[in-house]
């Protein structure tokens, strides 16, 4: 059999399935960028599951073994969890156990058709440990009283997936929290719940899931309860509808970071200024109706990315003086636009725009980020590899009444503007380190922000 078939099968099964995001160096001579083979060569190796020779090339045209091809299946069982493996990619995976089965219990690999399917569960997750310190200027004391706020917190959280059959899985977030600061905690609560449907360029969701759209975190990061609709691969559409929990979305003006009730602000004349939380304006009591709709196009490896977005957001907490002049706007319609361009498998140039034509004050959002490396943010899920880092810097504004329940807590919150820079790496296989610093103002009123945050990651 030749190694390009081998490839191309085995890719089939750990592509599909699990989506690995790869950026290692070319270990091949004979694979140069830009061969037709490139990027799935480059994945199997990123997964161990082709090594080549010791000389350094790959040899995809020599003819191997039913023995090396059952090596590299036995390889991508053991490293894909099955539950994740539907559709198309179930088809290749059942294709190469029964062509292998011979080889594959030779090496000890066992695929009866029960134990395909014994372990329906998948459970994954992590524990994290988070600093953060805030320091502001209280320009309500009137004289620029500075005031500090830290933070200790660990974070435990499950989130298992059960898989129901060829498509769909259920999925979840539990979460546990210590404030260590405090010396308190919090008992297990469901954050998500959700039942997920994969097909080929189609996917929904419908449940408690999360909301994290195309902006990169200055407008939502956050869940809602609902329905989702994505059509597309490279060219994406998604469709969202539902509603979004009481307190995520108000007509506030926040001007400082807040955690648990702790946060130093600043007041204005024409509305209650709230000392527990930092904010003025109205309050988070009503849960809101949310629509939208997200349309992004995302290159194979590298090059040009764009895309927009529109949501529609109903809730009578917008009716007050901190988010329209007049005090009686129920609403916010908010546009977006994003635009970037990746360079090879470690730059990218970014940015992205947000607008709600509903309000009148902070009524826009914006970033551009320069980063490099191949850890971004930090790990995300299991799976990350040992030596992966990542930099990155730019500047973000985010527009209380814009960025409604964005990324308000790590670097910028809402209500400032300034400087972001951060860093990530990956010490061990699934330990992650992350910092983050912020430096700027407030968007309205006078006085200085700035933020430190570090979090270390253990996944499992």
């Amino acid at each position: 059999m030749k190694k390009s078939l081998a490839a191309a099968l085995t890719t089939a099964l750990v592509v599909g399935a699990a989506s690995t995001t790869f950026a290692a160096q070319n270990p091949f001579s004979d694979v140069p960028r830009g061969h037709w083979a490139y990027d799935a060569v480059m994945q199997l190796a990123e997964a161990d599951i082709i090594e080549g020779y010791g000389d350094g090339t790959f040899l995809g045209n020599r003819n191997i073994t039913r023995y090396e091809m059952a090596q590299m299946v036995a390889k991508a069982l053991a490293r894909v969890p099955q539950t994740q493996v539907t559709g198309p990619n179930r088809t290749a995976l059942d294709s190469l156990t029964v062509e292998f089965q011979e080889e594959l219990n030779n090496l000890g690999v066992r695929v009866s058709e029960l134990e395909k399917y014994a372990d329906k569960v998948e459970l994954h997750g992590k524990i994290e440990y988070t600093y953060k310190s805030a320091r502001t200027e209280d320009v309500r004391t009137g004289n620029k009283t500075k005031r500090k706020v830290n933070m200790d917190d660990w974070i435990f959280r499950f989130e298992p997936v059960a898989h129901v059959n060829d498509h769909w899985t259920l999925r979840a977030r539990i979460d546990a929290h210590a404030d260590l600061s405090r010396n308190d905690s919090s008992k297990y609560s469901l954050e998500r719940g959700w039942a997920q449907g994969d097909y080929s360029n189609f996917q929904v969701k419908v449940g408690k899931q999360p909301l994290y759209t195309n902006e990169d975190g200055i407008v939502w990061d956050t869940e809602y309860s609902g329905a989702e609709v994505t059509f597309g691969n490279r060219l994406k559409a998604t469709i969202y509808a539902g509603r979004l929990a009481s307190g995520t979305v108000n007509g506030f003006q926040r001007h400082a970071g807040s955690w648990n009730g702790r946060q130093d602000g600043n007041g204005n004349s024409d509305a209650d200024f709230n000392a527990a939380t930092g904010q003025w304006g109205g309050t988070s009591s009503d849960p809101s109706s949310f629509q939208a709709i997200n349309v992004q196009y995302t290159p194979k490896a590298t090059g040009l990315s764009i895309g927009a977005g529109f949501y529609h957001i109903n809730d009578d907490d917008f009716k007050t003086t901190a988010y329209s002049k007049h005090g009686r706007e129920d609403d916010a319609t908010i546009w977006s636009a994003n635009l970037g361009y990746q360079f090879g498998r470690k730059a990218k140039l970014w940015g992205a725009f947000a607008q709600n034509t509903k309000a009148d004050y902070e009524d826009n959002s914006w970033q551009a980020l320069f980063s490099y490396g191949n850890l971004y943010g930090g790990g995300g899920q299991y799976g990350v590899k040992k030596g992966r880092w990542d930099v990155w810097a730019g500047y973000k504004k985010l527009g209380s009444n814009t960025s409604l329940c964005a990324i308000n807590w790590d670097d910028a919150f809402a209500g400032t503007k300034g400087v972001v820079a951060g860093a990530s790496w990956a010490p061990f296989d699934n330990i992650v380190v992350l910092c983050k610093y912020f430096r700027g103002d407030y968007i309205r009123g006078d006085g200085d922000a700035e933020r430190l945050f570090g979090r270390v990651e253990f996944f499992f």
